[in-house]
């Protein structure tokens, strides 16, 4: 009888164990932004799709294998002032995506070069996880991390197979100029400014109709949030920024920029340390400093 107990009890763990080594490899739904060592491990695994953001030259120069070169502006409007929003046609929001590989089971990693660019792996984690698509995260110091980790890069210009994900937006981590204009002056509300301090301060270098900020708009540039190599700066003294600006979990924040890149950048960092209220103004100073200034007011 203590035999056959035995025998039960190894047979079992062999089962559970096998279980363990057959599972899936997923970065987790709540995490935004992933190091280099767990999306090597899940790019390994041929677990994730690669979306790259450091424009096409540099992605033709070298990149990870069936990885697809991407453009935030190739999934936004087009004429100006809503240069910063999203395409309102979901139908053709998912056959751009399907087209890049993105499936709605499979993890989708972001790679940019921080802190060289502006943001736009955040923007497209943001689109991605506004439309729908629960596990998609950049990658913590870009395509140089991934390097540094031992990630393999090629030059061949294979693609990934076609994607099944359906865009199905979420309405959660978007707002829209009207909605902020009735709610920026609360106090339960941060709105942060992610641009330039010359920006902030009303210099107009990227198109914008009007200069200067939102009125109450708190500054934090985002790269004042990463290291020299583009990494993350260590949780306690993102907080201990994060909450010399007024921004804390107990509040809605929301964050713009020039046309809605760096200020996703900003909400994708957020959602990862857990601020669950965070959205991003796609429209941003573009469309805003587009509007009558006593309906859409700027300060300097």
């Amino acid at each position: 009888m203590v035999r056959q107990v035995a025998l039960k009890s190894f047979f079992l763990l062999v089962v559970v164990m096998s279980s363990f080594a057959a599972a899936p490899v997923y970065a987790g739904q709540s995490d935004w932004v992933v190091s280099a060592k767990e999306a090597k491990k899940l790019i390994e695994a041929d677990k994730a799709t690669v979306l790259d953001t450091r424009g096409k030259m540099s992605w033709i120069a070298g990149h990870v294998p069936r990885s697809a070169p991407v453009k935030w502006q190739d999934f936004s409007r087009t004429k100006a002032p809503y240069k910063g929003e999203l395409l309102r046609d979901d139908a053709k929001l998912t056959q751009k995506l399907q087209e890049l590989g993105v499936s709605k089971g499979r993890a989708v990693l972001v790679v940019g070069k921080p802190p060289k660019n502006w943001g736009e792996d955040g923007r497209i984690v943001w689109m991605l996880r506004t439309l729908g698509h629960s596990n998609a995260a950049l990658v913590e110091g870009g395509y140089s991390a991934l390097k540094k980790a031992g990630v393999d890069t090629t030059l061949s210009q294979a693609k990934a197979p076609k994607g099944d994900f359906v865009v199905k937006r979420t309405g959660k981590y978007d707002i829209d100029r009207d909605t902020l204009r009735k709610k920026y002056k609360s106090k339960d509300y941060v709105l942060v400014d992610t641009r330039e301090p010359r920006e902030y301060r009303g210099k107009t270098p990227y198109g914008e109709s009007r200069g200067g900020h939102v009125p109450g708009a708190k500054h934090l540039h985002y790269t004042d949030l990463m290291d020299s190599k583009g990494r993350l700066l260590p949780k306690a003294k993102l907080e201990k920024k994060l909450a010399a600006k007024g921004i804390s979990p107990d509040k809605e924040v929301v964050a713009y920029c020039t046309g809605g890149v760096r200020s996703a950048w900003l909400v994708a960092v957020l959602a990862d340390l857990g601020y669950a209220n965070v959205m991003n103004y796609a429209g941003s100073m573009w469309e805003w400093s587009a509007g009558d200034e006593k309906t859409y007011p700027l300060e300097k």
